[in-house]
């Protein structure tokens, strides 16, 4: 019977079948997860869910907490949670297995988290960290765009730009030998 793989799933897909793998669900994300990583998992959750305000949902293969924007993620692995948390600042800390720059204001920090007692300070200091600088962040975007869009801080709104005529470069000449096609 004719079919096809799903590019980014690998499921097979018989012809006509409807199929929507980008759609999911935090249960369908954590239901394969050993009891320790979901006693880990549940943990995490609800410490950042005190945090205040916020939206968690899932998307592809992590589950997201944001504010404005992302703070913090996590991919449940077989093994481990591997949570990615955005600070102001890189850490250096055993918990931490890499650190990569994620803006010019955002660092990632990755962190495995294998059972629930991993779920302590200073990893809940730090999510807090991320929580309150998302915060901050989206405060501090929201104050620089100004009254009035399209102006940025001390910038004169009566004044208008005014834009060059760009004048093209002139031809350079054929090098004998050479011809030019069109």
């Amino acid at each position: 019977m004719a079919g096809r793989e799903c590019y980014h799933c690998k499921q097979w897909l018989e012809e006509g079948e409807a199929h929507d793998c980008w759609t999911t669900t935090e249960a369908a994300l954590t239901k394969d997860l050993a009891p320790d990583l979901l006693d880990a998992w549940e943990r995490l959750r609800d410490t950042a869910a005190d945090f205040g305000e916020q939206r968690i949902y899932a998307s592809h293969k992590s589950i997201m907490f944001s504010r404005k924007s992302c703070y913090f993620f996590v991919r449940p692995k077989r093994t481990f949670l591997e949570v990615c948390v955005f600070l102001g600042r890189a850490l250096k800390a055993p918990q931490v297995r890499r650190i990569d720059r994620a803006s010019k204001s955002k660092v990632v920090h990755v962190i495995p988290i294998k059972h629930r007692d991993e779920v302590e300070a200073p990893v809940t200091d730090w999510l807090l960290e991320a929580y309150a600088l998302s915060g901050a962040i989206g405060e501090k975007a929201n104050a620089t765009r100004g009254s009035s869009p399209g102006t940025r801080p001390g910038a004169n709104p009566t004044r208008t730009r005014t834009t060059r005529k760009r004048t093209p470069a002139p031809r350079k000449a054929a090098t004998p030998g050479h011809s030019r096609r069109r």
